[in-house]
């Protein structure tokens, strides 16, 4: 069986860690390759990644706004591939990837991760994909959450949609690195008095509630002097966010470092991870903390209650709401035997429902149902629907091409 994701790459991140970690799990059975529009050159990292695990990872040459030509080239691609089915990830995926596999005549699967409208930008091409969604062949959720949203919102039918959630990357976190502590703590000042780290991690945009975050540390500071918060990420909302830790005087207890290629060893060396996202699929930094054995306290929306178990591995906190945020934050800093405790927990959770090869058995037996069931009515290069959607797409860029001369 040959499958092919199809993906717009900027950074080899959560989703494509996922990726990569079900074509692993997926062998000797499944041949997997990969495609990505070239998003500028930026899909270099995450191609560069696929080929060292030994799977054909190609971008395309054609990209926004040349829409005809991108699906041209990818319709070709896909038949030079003779893959059976083509996995597609992200709005642009999806609707490029079902025009061009209706041309070639094979199955196109959806996987749905979530939507941030983190800006007016991405909430049009994001009404766009809930819009497209439904004639997909299959829809894959991450989660329950996101499922319920694709079920009211999309109106996708049953029988052609799943949840397969994201997997724990468990082998990445068996061997702690034992530098690592000393560069969690090395990052703040030597004047600090930190000894206490608490660890966030994500794009620096509304949705992952960052703001809240700084509010929460100003209290839990105030009652817990040798405590620090590290933000990992990079984002729009970088200078509001520095602006906020200034004016709330932690301009030496947060720390925004940036982007980190050795986040996975730094995730294990902390006192506690904080996801207090507005917004979330399944979240990988919730996945990826419990599996290196630490203790999360995050925010209940969308999948978050689906990995971390209020009061056995963590806690769960209301949205936007900093005081029972830097309420539970400060329970486990003071508490080392409850905080060892949910970290195991959190850990023997991931080892039991949350691995790659659970996943891979999920996918198999979906492509092999996707692959041998009657598909939707193909269409042709010309039809109303086809028209329809690139049209739509040609305008969001216009729209977008004008918003960034102005």
């Amino acid at each position: 069986m040959r499958l092919l994701h199809l993906t717009s790459s900027t950074f080899f991140g959560g989703p494509e860690r996922q990726m990569l970690g079900l074509a692993n799990a997926l062998q000797p059975y499944t041949q997997t390759s990969f495609i990505s529009f070239p998003e500028g050159g930026r899909c270099t990292e995450f191609l560069e990644a696929v080929r060292s695990h030994g799977f054909e990872a190609q971008p395309l040459c054609a990209d926004f706004p040349r829409l005809l030509a991108t699906v041209r080239e990818l319709r070709l691609r896909l038949t030079e591939s003779k893959c059976d089915v083509v996995i597609c990830h992200g709005y642009k995926a999806h609707i490029l990837g079902r025009l061009a596999s209706r041309q070639v005549g094979i199955p196109a699967v959806a996987v749905s991760r979530g939507w941030t409208g983190e800006s007016r930008k991405v909430k049009l091409y994001e009404w766009l994909d809930r819009r497209h969604i439904p004639w997909m062949d299959h829809v894959v959720c991450v989660s329950e959450g996101q499922a319920e949203k694709v079920r009211r919102w999309c109106r996708v039918p049953v029988d052609r949609l799943s949840v397969i959630r994201n997997s724990a990357r468990l082998a990445a976190f068996e061997k702690p690195d034992p530098t690592a502590r000393h560069r969690l703590l090395a990052l703040f000042p030597q004047d600090s008095g930190v000894t206490q780290v608490v660890l966030a991690a994500g794009r620096l945009s509304p949705e992952k509630g960052f703001d809240v975050l700084i509010d929460a540390a100003t209290t839990v500071c105030q009652q817990q002097p040798r405590a620090g918060v590290v933000l990992f990420g990079e984002g729009v909302l970088r200078p509001d966010l520095e602006q906020r830790v200034k004016q709330r005087n932690l301009a030496n207890r947060f720390l925004l470092p940036g982007y980190r290629t050795d986040l996975d060893a730094l995730i294990g060396a902390a006192d506690v991870v904080v996801l207090p996202s507005y917004t979330e699929g399944l979240p990988n930094v919730a996945l990826e903390a419990s599996a290196a054995g630490v203790p999360v306290v995050a925010t209940a929306v969308g999948g978050t209650p689906e990995v971390v178990q209020d009061g056995e591995t963590g806690y769960l906190v209301p949205a936007g709401e900093p005081l029972p945020l830097a309420q539970r934050i400060c329970d486990l800093i003071t508490n080392a035997e409850r905080s060892r405790q949910f970290g195991a927990a959190g850990r023997d959770r991931m080892m039991q429902n949350f691995t790659f090869e659970s996943q891979a058995h999920a996918y198999h037996q979906l492509i092999e149902r996707v692959c041998t069931r009657p598909h939707l009515v193909r269409r042709s290069p010309e039809s109303p629907a086809r028209i329809a959607t690139v049209s739509a797409l040609s305008v969001a860029t216009k729209h977008e091409r004008i918003r960034g001369n102005s």
